[in-house]
């Protein structure tokens, strides 16, 4: 149970803690060749985030590097023995430091193009698995190392040398959310389980072709996200579903009730075939795809059911402080007996 982290410093001592295995600092980035916390705010979150050691001590507290536009030099860097060293060193510092357990990677993207601008290559293949290959070799057996995946086909195809990868780091985060980005100008899920005929990304056919390269079920961690996204424009044909629009915006889980509600004129329908839902509005031609209590207790079972190593969500600040979609997550993990 992995929650990546982007809220406020003082805010996270309001969310339920105790039911996590690992929280994640969202975002360090590079400086230099270093991995650097870009100030003092972000060091108070950090902070904190250890300090929460004291509610659950087997808490894994991590930092993670880039994130969606945050890793502008990485193709440079990590394409170079001696930068890739000076960084690993740099994550060791800080991680004592800060007494913090590990780093992830969460680099959009190898290979392929990601962040518009940002710098790929083909040759990013091999530097991502000498990066890893570095950081165990510097950061040692005990602390943790993890990567955020694209969910989408082509960057599982091209973007990872799967086996080398997965023989040193401990968990990958598979992002199954924005399988329909903001670049989309077709509505669709943006993070479902199941495909459809209309849709084939998902988070069952992700896992699906990583067990045909053999990647251990044990190490997977699939993504679930606590917000939604909106597109305009939408045409009421089949609720909105798989229509043409113009995306608007993300909304937080916490805000739905007040952002989103049915005395407005949402009206809230569900994909059965994807384990899904989504929300229409006729007159504001506006639709939804977002997370709900159901689908997140669909994927928790599916994690349990295909024995994978557990669930992962962008991000805690986004959800409610009570019966929230972690409570939810946590409601399931308690019904089967697993052990966190």
């Amino acid at each position: 149970m992995i929650a990546y982290y982007a809220g406020r410093p003082t805010e996270i001592d309001s969310f339920q803690i105790e039911k996590l295995t690992h929280i994640i600092f969202s975002f360090c980035h590079l400086k230099g060749n270093r991995l650097n916390v870009n100030n003092a705010r972000d060091t108070l979150t950090i902070q904190n985030m250890v300090a929460l050691k004291r509610r659950n001590p087997d808490l894994k507290v991590m930092l993670s590097l880039g994130g969606w536009g945050g890793c502008a030099t990485c193709s440079d860097v990590f394409s170079e023995k001696k930068n890739r060293k000076e960084f690993a060193k740099s994550v060791r510092e800080l991680s004592e430091y800060f007494k913090t357990d590990g780093i992830d990677l969460d680099w959009e993207y190898p290979v392929i193009q990601g962040y518009p601008g940002h710098k790929f290559s083909a040759n990013d293949k091999e530097h991502f698995t000498a990066l890893v290959r570095q950081l165990r070799k510097t950061l040692g057996k005990h602390q943790v190392i993890t990567f955020a995946a694209g969910g989408f086909l082509s960057y599982l195809k091209d973007a990872i040398d799967w086996k080398p990868v997965m023989k040193k780091v401990d968990i990958v985060n598979l992002m199954t959310y924005d399988l329909v980005s903001g670049f989309s100008t077709t509505t669709g899920h943006h993070t479902p389980l199941y495909s459809t005929q209309q849709q084939s990304h998902s988070v069952d056919l992700a896992i699906h072709y990583l067990d045909s390269l053999g990647v251990p079920r044990n190490k997977m961690v699939i993504g679930a996200a606590f917000y939604g996204r909106m597109w305009g424009n939408v045409e009421a044909i089949n609720n909105g579903l798989y229509q043409s629009g113009q995306f608007k915006r993300g909304i937080a889980y916490r805000n739905f009730p007040a952002a989103l509600s049915p005395d407005s004129g949402y009206v809230y329908f569900r994909d059965t075939i994807a384990n899904a839902p989504y929300i229409y509005h006729p007159s504001r031609k506006e639709f939804v795809t977002y997370e709900d209590v159901q689908s997140i207790v669909a994927k928790t079972r599916y994690a349990n059911d295909n024995g994978l190593r557990g669930i992962m969500f962008w991000q805690l600040a986004e959800d409610t402080y009570e019966n929230g979609l972690l409570e939810a997550i946590d409601r399931v993990v308690k019904s089967f007996g697993i052990k966190k």
